[in-house]
């Protein structure tokens, strides 16, 4: 299961791709360093929220669409995990007393 930060640099890396915008073009727009956007994008570094507002404004989304694609990028991956664990039969499982 990905984490909650690399959910978020997927949702702004497809964000700025489909705006056919580079990590430069961000970078000057939101003031942060190309590098640091980089890593956010690779799920690298947690975003505080300063920054994800500074991106998203830069990116001209409103943050409440990027984190409802976080969301639902997030609730296809628990439905994906909920399955498989469900796909398990009982006998399948070994439970020991420690």
């Amino acid at each position: 299961m990905n984490t909650m930060r690399q959910l978020v640099g997927e949702v702004l890396r497809a964000r700025r791709l489909a705006q056919g915008l580079t990590l430069r073009d961000v970078s000057g727009r939101a003031r942060v360093s190309l590098g640091y956007i980089s890593e956010v994008e690779r799920g690298q570094k947690e975003p505080s929220s300063e920054l994800l507002a500074a991106l998203t404004t830069a990116l001209e989304v409103p943050l409440s669409e990027v984190l409802l694609d976080v969301s639902t990028l997030l609730a296809i991956e628990e439905a994906t995990d909920l399955a498989s664990v469900s796909s398990i039969a009982p006998g399948d499982v070994e439970v020991s007393a420690a």
